[in-house]
C-alpha cells in the first residue's frame, strides 16, 4: 500500500471531519443543550464515550492542558446527557453543511459509503478509544451526516494511533504542540488559545525539546526535530495503511476524491479564515 496515498486520504478525511469544530452552529447547538464555551467542544466530542470524568477527556484528547479540561467540564453532564450532545453534534454538521452548500450527490454519497463502510467494519479497535466509541454510535438518518460519522470513525482511529506513537516516543502533550507549531501545522495563536498551556508549561516543553535537539532555545525547529516529526508522521501512515486493504489504493484515493468537495465548499465559505 502506497503510504503517500494513505496520507493524502487521511488528510482529506481530517479536513472534512474538522468542520464540526469551527462553524457557528456548534456554539449555538451546544448552548441550546445547556453547554457553552470549551465545554461544548470537549463534551460533544467525548459524548460517544458516555459521561466520563475529566481524567478520561484529558487522557484521550492528549494535547490539551489538563486545566483547560477541568475548567470547562464542571456541570456539563448535569446540563446535557451524552446522547443529547451527540444528537446536537449531528445537527451541527447537518445545518452547517446545508448552509454552506457543502453537499454531495446521492450517487457520490453512496459510492463513498461503499468504500468507507468496509474500512470501518474491518477496523481493529483495540487501544483506539475515540474510534471505538464513535463506532458504537448509531448512524443518523441523513445520508451525508451518516457519511460524516463514518469519516469521523476513521479520523479518530488515526488520531488514536498517532497518540500511541507520541507516547512511545516520549513526546508529551505540550511538547507535541510545540512541535506542531514549529513545523507550521498549527497556528501558534489558535494553539495557545485552545490548548491553554501556561507560559511556564510551554517554556518547559521547549526546554525538553531543546535537550533532545529538536528545537533551539527560541522554540524554532531544528533539522533533527523536523526529521523526527516527519518520521512520526510516516510511521503513523504505515500503521494506517492496512485498514485500506478492503478497498485498496484506488479505493482509498477515490474516497479522498469524493469527499474533498465538502472541504472545498467549507473553505470557500470562509469558515477557516480565523485560522490563517
Amino acid at each position: 500500500m502506497n503510504t503517500t496515498v494513505v496520507h493524502d486520504t487521511h488528510m482529506a478525511i481530517n479536513l472534512v471531519h474538522r468542520v464540526v469544530y469551527f462553524v457557528p452552529e456548534a456554539a449555538e447547538e451546544y448552548a441550546a443543550a445547556g453547554v457553552e464555551g470549551m465545554g461544548g467542544y470537549f463534551a460533544s466530542r467525548v459524548a460517544p464515550m458516555g459521561a466520563v470524568p475529566d481524567e478520561v477527556v484529558i487522557a484521550t484528547f492528549y494535547n490539551f492542558a489538563p486545566e483547560s479540561v477541568r475548567s470547562a467540564m464542571p456541570g456539563v453532564w448535569d446540563a446535557a446527557s451524552p446522547v443529547a450532545l451527540q444528537e446536537a453534534r449531528f445537527r451541527v454538521v447537518d445545518r452547517a453543511l446545508d448552509r454552506m452548500g457543502a453537499g454531495l450527490s446521492a450517487a457520490d454519497i453512496a459510492e463513498a459509503r461503499s468504500l468507507i463502510d468496509p474500512v470501518v467494519a474491518g477496523l481493529d479497535l483495540a487501544g483506539k478509544p475515540l474510534a471505538a466509541a464513535n463506532a458504537s454510535v448509531t448512524l443518523p438518518d441523513d445520508p451525508l451526516v451518516a457519511l460524516w460519522q463514518q469519516i469521523t470513525i476513521v479520523r479518530e482511529w488515526r488520531g488514536d494511533v498517532h497518540i500511541a506513537l507520541l507516547i512511545a516516543n516520549q513526546l508529551g502533550p505540550c511538547d507535541c504542540m510545540v512541535v506542531s507549531v514549529g513545523t507550521g501545522r498549527s497556528p501558534i495563536g489558535v494553539t495557545r488559545a485552545t490548548r491553554q498551556w501556561s507560559d511556564d508549561e510551554w517554556s518547559a516543553a521547549i526546554g525538553r525539546l531543546e535537550a533532545r535537539g529538536w528545537v533551539d532555545r527560541s522554540g524554532t525547529m531544528t533539522a533533527v526535530g523536523t526529521a523526527e516529526r516527519d518520521t512520526l508522521e510516516a510511521e503513523t501512515d504505515r500503521l494506517c495503511a492496512p485498514i485500506w486493504g478492503p478497498v485498496g489504493e484506488a479505493g482509498a484515493a477515490r474516497v479522498a476524491e469524493l469527499i474533498l468537495p465538502i472541504h472545498q465548499a467549507v473553505e470557500a465559505a470562509g469558515t477557516y479564515a480565523a485560522l490563517s
